[in-house]
């Protein structure tokens, strides 16, 4: 709670801390639009592979022009000003910027990044949560090893999720469920980019502002971003997610406690220490009374009979029986609030949330029957979406990680809902990343 006060000290002294920005869409655009109004924070370069389109956000985002006219990172550190370039490897290469911010949405790309980053002894907030699900673990144990900090970005749900589950911990309370609200219908699952905006309240102004990508909203509305996030989640706190994937119930405020309990206590959890969605949405599509849609939350049991009166007394929402609990943040402020991780990596060494362990994965699944010969499109496309399972299973039935799923050719026919295997898809590039998740498989936690 003291990030600000010891950033104070820093910039009195002189010493800003200095971050490097890979992405400059719209969550990095986020991350800039509060950066130039805390005091000893310096975005010394943002690298975008797209100069003109970086600077269009940084005008976007108020910044003026010669804040951001620095032609070299050497430059931007002595000036005080930004450095806009095409290349990662500047960052890397300046030795002043301390934390590197991956902002792309790419996770081939942002594990490149992120490898980069490490081996020069800078730390990672990994904005890029399909990354993250898909090589975290082992990013994180490469982090440790080189004495530097890997970190889940503030801001984002999950590690809103982690904060909360800390907290559990904290007061001693058995954690039961952890999650988020959710926009879902079963119906959502098979939407694709032509059809995405049907399922958004906004203007064809804002969709052709340039900070709507249908792809990524898509994977919003089909279920794989919290598919992604939620096995995330599961990696970083040790908790599990169903064996059959995310079941998506509804439940608003007033049933969290009922709901994310275990069947064998009368609520929908396969068990205890579940992660899961709490949609905001009935099956028919009836909006779901007091949803907590951009919220997160814990569902947690009372140890004792006189914590469960404590429940009562101090007014906690709790199921019939008043041994479970719940406790939620309604909202969160994406890329708004990012500033939290760098802070606590660079000023407390901290990450706010890691990817500790091996415990689940975000897997290409099929959207429809496909033929050997097509193309599979990824994460958000056409043709699959994501099923957040154990990671056990996964390795058991060699499942395509959804990070991997753009772009490769199917060796032979699947079928609508079937997970998609390495065995039905031609891997030919990106090598590197299948290394880096054989040695994953050595952290997988059953």
């Amino acid at each position: 709670m003291n990030l600000s006060t010891l950033l104070e000290e820093r910039a009195a002294d002189g010493h800003p801390v200095r971050i490097g920005l890979i992405g400059a869409g719209k969550f990095g655009s986020m991350v800039l639009a509060q950066a130039r109004h805390i005091a000893g924070l310096h975005v010394v370069g943002i690298a975008d592979l797209d100069v003109e389109k970086a600077r269009a956000s940084l005008a976007r985002v108020q910044w003026d022009e010669e804040q951001f006219s620095a032609g070299t990172l050497d430059a931007a550190v002595s000036s005080g000003e930004t450095c806009v370039t095409d290349d990662t490897a500047d960052l890397f290469a300046c030795s002043e910027i301390e934390v590197v911010i991956e902002a792309t949405g790419h996770p081939i790309a942002g594990v490149r990044h992120a490898l980069a980053a490490i081996d020069a002894g800078k730390h990672v907030v990994m904005v890029n949560v399909e990354a993250d699900v898909m090589c975290g673990p082992a990013l994180a144990e490469r982090a440790r090893k080189a004495g530097v900090v890997y970190s889940m970005a503030y801001g984002d749900q999950p590690a809103a999720i982690c904060e909360l589950v800390d907290w559990v911990h904290s007061c001693g309370f058995e954690l039961v469920a952890a999650g988020k609200g959710m926009n879902f219908c079963p119906g959502y699952r098979y939407s694709t980019p032509d059809t995405v905006w049907d399922y958004f309240d906004f203007t064809e102004e804002q969709v052709n502002s340039g900070d709507f990508n249908p792809k990524m909203y898509n994977s919003f509305t089909d279920g794989t971003k919290a598919a992604i996030e939620m096995a995330a989640v599961a990696n970083a706190t040790g908790m599990d997610c169903p064996s059959d994937g995310l079941a998506f119930p509804p439940a608003g405020l007033q049933d969290l406690a009922e709901v994310f309990k275990p069947v064998s206590e009368g609520g929908r959890l396969e068990k205890s220490g579940i992660v899961d969605i709490a949609a905001s949405r009935e099956p028919d599509g009836r909006m779901v009374l007091n949803n907590i849609q951009y919220g997160m939350f814990v569902t947690f049991r009372a140890p004792n009979e006189y914590t469960r009166q404590c429940f009562n007394q101090y007014g906690l929402l709790t199921d019939k029986s008043g041994w479970y609990g719940s406790m939620w943040r309604p909202f969160h402020l994406i890329g708004l609030e990012t500033s939290v991780s760098v802070l606590s990596a660079a000023l407390r060494r901290e990450p706010t949330g890691i990817s500790k362990r091996y415990r689940a994965d975000a897997v290409a699944t099929a959207k429809g029957d496909f033929a050997a010969g097509d193309m599979l499109d990824g994460e958000g496309g056409f043709k699959v979406w994501a099923k957040a399972i154990p990671a056990a299973q996964a390795v058991d039935l060699g499942a395509l990680p959804i990070g991997l799923a753009h772009h490769v050719k199917l060796k032979r026919a699947i079928t609508r809902d079937q997970i998609v295997t390495l065995d039905d898809v031609e891997v030919i590039d990106d090598l590197d990343i299948h290394a880096l998740r054989t040695e994953q498989n050595q952290l997988l936690e059953s």
